[in-house]
């Protein structure tokens, strides 16, 4: 069943539906704060941004991400800041701390640079929150109410798999542990990490799933199966780690952090969904990047002022591993309005409570 063919939802009532939006997570959701490090995973050149009004500003692909479309249906005005360059004030409406390469592990990334890991993400927010005290006057009831109506989104753990179990020849995890043990450690730690956000005043907090990366044009252009174009052996461990993050949104919900309310964006069942029904969405091309070197234009992703393909409308993937900016808005609407791949409630639902 596909939930991402919609019709286009209500716009959003008047003014904002949340006082605040509070962003962690990888590439996927990055909007800049990548762009001083040393390091490969950076997208503040053309043609990355080739759609956006303000061009090229770190974010991995032509346009909008995910959570710029998802703020928009919230009825925020303007985009959230990085928080690399988030100032003052403007910190009462959020910040995203996402960082490219960045993962739930510690040493996850660390092949292509410099980058901001899950526990430094968790740590900045624990800044955020203590200047945010000094505008609510060290009233802590204040600000935990206020950060209580705020929502939180987290999109962790693709490049725990990526970008170490199933990168050996960098990283021992793949020797050291079984898909299922590996899978279990991350969700030990990243139960902590979120466990630090609630102590810290999350209380509506978005998780994702990891998306169906066996089936991106990186693994497409290295794959050789016999049967299956995706290579199924990442695709069946993502699934471990995913059912497992169910079940533990499903225990926070159940009282393990009181009056804290998750929800769990099958971003698997809706990759799966946009390639398999890609066609009557308008995607002409599921399995290339629209801008990238080699098979699939996945072997090497967009090079600097490389130029793209024409119609990015037509493309589900930008480059080697993100999506295209239609596909970024088709999911946001999807999970804003319907159920079909947000459980227990739709976005729309959690941010009214």
């Amino acid at each position: 069943m596909s939930g991402i063919c919609l019709s286009q939802p209500r716009p959003p009532q008047q003014g904002l539906q949340v006082p605040c939006f509070f962003i962690f997570g990888d590439s996927l959701v990055d909007n800049g704060n990548n762009n001083g490090m040393l390091t490969l995973a950076r997208a503040n050149y053309r043609p990355y941004g080739i759609d956006f009004p303000q061009g090229p500003t770190g974010r991995f692909t032509n346009g909008r991400t995910y959570v710029d479309a998802l703020a928009q249906l919230l009825g925020f005005p303007t985009y959230i800041p990085p928080y690399s360059r988030a100032r003052g004030l403007e910190l009462l409406r959020g910040a995203n701390y996402a960082s490219g390469a960045a993962g739930i592990r510690e040493e996850t990334g660390s092949n292509l640079g410099a980058h901001t890991s899950m526990n430094e993400q968790v740590s900045n927010f624990g800044e955020t929150v203590q200047q945010l005290r000094r505008y609510f006057r060290g009233d802590n009831d204040a600000l935990n109410s206020y950060l209580g109506k705020c929502l939180f989104f987290s999109g962790m753990g693709s490049n725990d798999y990526l970008n170490n179990y199933f990168m050996p020849d960098f990283y021992s995890t793949s020797s050291d542990y079984t898909a299922r043990a590996f899978a279990t450690i991350l969700l030990q730690q990243y139960g902590r990490q979120l466990a630090q956000l609630y102590s810290l005043g999350a209380r509506k907090v978005i998780v994702t799933a990891v998306g169906q990366i066996g089936c991106i044009p990186y693994q497409l252009a290295r794959f050789h199966g016999n049967n299956s174009r995706c290579n199924e052996k990442i695709n069946s461990a993502i699934q471990l780690f995913n059912s497992g993050l169910k079940r533990m949104v499903q225990n926070i919900n159940g009282g393990q952090l009181p009056g804290a309310k998750f929800v769990f964006l099958d971003f698997y069942q809706s990759s799966q969904d946009l390639s398999s029904n890609g066609t009557s969405l308008g995607f002409d091309v599921v399995d290339k990047g629209c801008c990238g070197v080699g098979k699939n234009n996945g072997q090497i992703t967009c090079l600097p002022l490389q130029q793209p393909c024409q119609d990015r409308h037509k493309y589900l993937f930008w480059d080697a591993f993100h999506p295209t900016e239609l596909a970024n808005i088709l999911l946001a609407k999807a999970t804003y309005t319907s159920q079909s791949y947000t459980y227990p409630m739709n976005i729309q639902q959690l941010a009214a409570l």
